[in-house]
């Protein structure tokens, strides 16, 4: 335990939270996440795969444009970057190890801070990188994925691999090989490519077109980089319509999807959907979800929530059963995720100063995604939701209907057969049912 907890206890008097039931008064308990209840074949621990986010958790103060940090955390006191960063990942992993996360994320200057130039800048988070494999082998906990912070610093103002300075797109893609190596290195099982600012405040600067060319030859070249040194892990987008940018080349799963398929990319990555990206782009975290599944792209998820009355990225803690319910069965029906996991890429608001709210707060949303797959098992299982839904579509499953999604019927035919049958008759698409199914295990 001493490796897990280092050198001090960060968070002393929380112990490691357990399942206590629905019943439970305890609020470091978890009422609904029972890590090995099985559900649809799966244990709760497979089906989610949750991870911790570095940034938000081990790093966010409480800053936001309008005001300074609120929160003193404990871990960035130390003035020393390696020693800081030591203490951050003590803290990080008795963490998630008093949670039972089975994972977390990271950007590369999460781990530690980006140093003055890229040398030493790699020199640190090699350093850090030995400390971390100690402490991933004591713990068991895993890195889900990586990434790269090609956003924050102000060489990236105007974008990282769609800079129109030659110099900066080859300083980030040297940050991505570094990062790269990294997650390598730590064993993790996927690294995500978030284009923070590859896009464009004004077109009339914008040369739009060469600027996703050189994005997709950007993604191309770090694909091959991690091939080569032996990555198997998954390749990953995350969509994003702006914020930063007024608008962003990844505006959302269709748009992202089109992008790597007109570069011949559709093979090499897959999708890790974020809900407040989904619903900035004016959708359902459900509809990108499916997006995703539809086209067999559907990696990993970034679980949080945006407030309706705000119109930006607010990384709320999932809390929205019915929500997530709907997210659930677009999950269960496509058989999971690909080399994912559920990560919570969320914050706690910033008047929660206390260290027991980042607790509270990740048991709430684990809570709210065990009682989603739940509802959502129990609405495949004990309905006829999964029948009436393929009945609405049973007209094309015979005769012309067949014919129609075979490709034998061009349109002169369907011309014919509009003729001989008439006017169509009307057939309810019984929403309301649908929606009485799903709230009703919620």
């Amino acid at each position: 335990m001493s490796v897990l907890l280092g050198e001090r206890e960060f968070f002393p008097g929380i112990g490691p939270i357990r399942y206590e039931g629905p019943e439970t008064d305890n609020p470091l308990a978890f009422r609904y996440y029972d890590a090995d209840r099985v559900v649809m074949g799966k244990t709760m621990r497979e089906h989610f795969r949750f991870s911790m986010a570095y940034w938000h958790t081990m790093c966010g103060t409480g800053m936001d444009p309008f005001g300074a940090p609120t929160k003193a955390l404990p871990w960035l006191s130390a003035t020393d970057p390696l020693q800081q960063a030591r203490d951050k990942m003590d803290a990080a992993f008795e963490f998630a190890t008093k949670l039972g996360l089975p994972f977390f994320c990271f950007h590369d200057f999460d781990l530690v801070a980006e140093a003055h130039t890229l040398a030493e800048s790699e020199r640190r988070l090699l350093a850090i990188a030995e400390y971390a494999k100690a402490k991933i082998a004591a713990s068991g906990v895993r890195v889900l994925w990586g990434t790269a912070n090609l956003f924050s610093h102000p060489r990236y103002m105007n974008g990282a691999a769609t800079n129109p300075d030659f110099a900066v797109v080859a300083h980030a893609a040297a940050q991505v090989k570094i990062a790269l190596d990294l997650t390598i290195a730590l064993g993790g099982q996927g690294y995500v490519f978030w284009g923070g600012r590859e896009g464009y405040l004004s077109l009339l600067n914008t040369d739009m077109k060469r600027e996703r060319e050189h994005l997709a030859r950007f993604l191309s070249a770090a694909r091959d980089y991690a091939r080569k040194q032996g990555f198997q892990g998954t390749l990953l987008v995350e969509p994003k319509p702006m914020e930063p940018s007024k608008h962003q080349y990844d505006f959302d799963a269709a748009t992202t999807l089109n992008f790597l398929r007109e570069f011949g990319l559709e093979r090499d990555f897959k999708l890790n959907i974020e809900v407040n990206h989904a619903t900035l782009a004016l959708h359902t975290f459900a509809h990108e979800l499916q997006v995703a599944a539809d086209a067999g792209a559907l990696g990993s998820i970034d679980a949080n929530r945006g407030d309706y009355q705000n119109g930006w990225d607010t990384d709320q803690f999932p809390m929205h059963v019915p929500e997530l319910t709907e997210a659930m069965l677009v999950l269960l029906e496509a058989g999971g995720l690909e080399g994912g996991g559920i990560n919570f890429d969320a914050k706690t608001r910033r008047n929660s100063t206390d260290l027991a709210d980042l607790f509270y707060a990740h048991i709430g949303g684990m809570d709210a995604f065990a009682r989603a797959l739940l509802a959502a098992a129990a609405v495949l299982e004990k309905t006829p939701y999964r029948k009436a839904r393929c009945e609405r579509y049973a007209s094309f499953d015979s005769g012309d209907g067949q014919r129609f999604e075979r490709g034998e019927l061009g349109l002169e035919e369907l011309y014919q057969i509009a003729r001989q049958r008439g006017e169509p008759s009307l057939h309810s698409g019984r929403q309301e049912l649908f929606e009485n199914w799903v709230y009703r295990f919620c």
